[in-house]
């Protein structure tokens, strides 16, 4: 049987941890070719090494996405190596939660230029490409506080806001070059980040972290926190040929957590 992504080429930002390791390791099962990104080049390496990949159909880039020419020039690098780029992910991500006044102006900065200006630099260096193709995937991660309002996390949430409607522009931009872009929102996903947000969240909010888990779950109709090979599922999915049909939209993952 055919490997859904046997010949295509694919860019993962953030792909040393969680969501976008579990990304990377699903797309090499399917045959895709890597290029990897993240600040942590040691364990990027690491990864690269463990792949089910040879040794020529990965790369990585130790980058910081904040950085637009280093984004540029990590797709340039992809670019030459592999002579096309056909899937974008945009996972790189930071957290970050205090009640609204205690945010500072370069708090809710340091938050876009990750979250936001990060995908806009990749994607503005990946679309070029894929356009002359006439084919290509972005997928960008977002999440479901991208959907709604929460106590505490307002820096978060705006730029996560700002994704989905990013997603949105770019996707009817991009479909007469036959280039979809759709967004996926995590809810509570098993990695490094939440147990960092509910460490900070728990603070911000003066309860316990036992107390903060009982809560979020509650809101949980699946009555669990999703697994970050369950994000992963659905990247495999709409950068496969059964998705070409799927544009503009931002994907619910959170066990029924948000209703849209």
């Amino acid at each position: 049987m055919q490997k859904r992504l046997s010949g295509r080429v694919a860019i993962v930002t953030g792909a040393s941890r969680g969501i976008g390791l579990s990304i990377a390791q699903a797309f090499a099962s399917e045959g895709a070719s890597l290029c990897l990104v993240a600040r942590n080049k040691t364990a990027l390496d690491d990864l690269a090494a463990n792949l089910t990949l040879d040794a020529s159909h990965v790369m990585t880039q130790a980058i910081d996405v904040t950085n637009r020419e280093a984004c540029l020039q990590a797709v340039a690098a992809a670019k030459s190596k592999f002579g096309q780029i056909d899937i974008l992910v945009n996972n790189a991500g930071v957290y970050r939660s205090k009640p609204f006044l205690d945010f500072s102006a370069q708090d809710f900065q340091d938050m876009l230029d990750v979250n936001l200006f990060g995908v806009l630099h990749f994607t503005q260096a990946c679309l070029p490409h894929m356009q002359e193709q006439k084919k290509g995937s972005i997928i960008n991660i977002a999440s479901t506080a991208g959907k709604w309002g929460s106590r505490n996390q307002s820096a978060y949430n705006v730029s996560k806001h700002a994704v989905v409607g990013l997603t949105r522009c770019v996707a009817l931009e991009a479909s007469p070059h036959q280039v979809t872009v759709n967004a996926i929102c995590p809810g509570f996903v098993e990695t490094d980040m939440l147990d960092e947000l509910k460490a900070q969240a728990s603070q911000s909010a003066g309860t316990s972290i036992e107390d903060f888990e009982k809560s979020a779950l509650s809101r949980v109709p699946l009555g669990r926190m999703m697994r970050p090979q369950e994000i992963a599922a659905m990247a495999v999915f709409l950068a496969s040929p059964d998705a070409t049909g799927i544009t503009g939209q931002s994907i619910q993952m959170d066990g029924g957590m948000v209703l849209t």
